[in-house]
């Protein structure tokens, strides 16, 4: 019986006398390495002409995912540890799905946001980026645009979103 409990004694001793750098996880994948405890999103503002209301409904949805997400704290002016700030670059609809007859049988509907991130607690900065992100939504050209765009916004952005969270904050 010693036998098999002695080198399990002798292993945990050897990892608890090992210093490791200290990387906070949680259940969200979330590694904060600094000491972070805050966050902010500055207003994400529309440079495209379509879809007025898309700069308010992203940078709301933004701070909603992060503070689900995660256990920091929201500042509302941009002095948080992890900073988030960019900007709408691309709205665009475009055919796809050619047919035989050259004729679309689907648009596709993109959005582009151009983000930086900094994270002031990494003095390093090997965290921080600047980024374009971009995703699309496919629709049928017999659907009705008009009472199908928020759903296609939602759930474009709800994609940028993760892919911006993800980058950001669970270093994968």
């Amino acid at each position: 019986m010693i036998k098999k409990i002695l080198p399990v004694l002798l292993l945990a001793l050897a990892f608890n006398g090992c210093k490791l750098q200290s990387i906070s996880y949680s259940f969200s994948g979330v590694s904060l390495q600094h000491g972070e405890k805050t966050f902010s999103v500055d207003y994400f503002s529309n440079k495209t002409a379509f879809a007025p209301n898309l700069g308010s409904d992203f940078t709301e949805a933004l701070k909603n995912y992060l503070r689900s997400r995660t256990n920091l704290t929201e500042l509302t002016d941009n002095d948080g540890d992890i900073r988030f700030e960019g900007q709408i670059t691309g709205f665009t609809q475009t055919p796809v799905d050619i047919t035989a007859d050259e004729i679309a049988a689907k648009n596709r509907l993109t959005i582009s946001i151009r983000v930086k991130y900094t994270n002031t607690k990494d003095e390093s900065g090997k965290s921080d980026f600047d980024t374009s992100f971009s995703h699309y939504e496919d629709y049928g050209i017999d659907e009705n645009y008009e009472a199908i765009e928020p759903d296609l916004i939602k759930k474009i952005t709800e994609k940028i979103i993760e892919d911006i969270y993800n980058k950001a904050l669970t270093n994968w």
